[in-house]
């Protein structure tokens, strides 16, 4: 295979301006929108299980739990699938849920942050 010295010059040329105006750009700050800035306080309902995540029994079934919704401690708020098994998962507290921080079939990690109640 040949290389073009012409496409490498012009490449490097172009890398160079992209450096300059990068340079330019480290002044201007990037605002995270409200939903990444914001940590949100509440009670955290945590995966007791590495797995798969599913917010309903079924696919195209109800949710579990949806943003607003109160719950009592020991409702299911959503399901980890690990090694064929479904565990359900309860909450640990009885509130209104504010956040629900993993999506439909999304894999969580012991530990990992599900739902935040009020």
């Amino acid at each position: 295979m040949e290389i073009n010295n012409k496409i490498i010059l012009k490449l490097i040329e172009t890398l160079e301006e992209l450096k300059k105006s990068v340079k330019d750009l480290k002044d201007i700050k990037i605002e995270k929108s409200a939903s990444e800035n914001d940590e949100i306080d509440g009670i955290e309902v945590k995966s007791p299980i590495v797995g798969t995540a599913y917010l309903a029994p079924e696919p195209n079934a109800k949710t579990f739990v949806k943003v607003g919704q109160k719950i009592k401690k020991g409702d299911t708020v959503m399901i980890v699938e690990a090694m064929k098994t479904m565990n359900h998962v309860p909450s640990s507290q009885d509130g209104i849920v504010k956040k629900i921080c993993v999506k439909d079939g999304e894999p969580v990690e012991f530990g990992q942050k599900l739902i935040i109640l009020e």
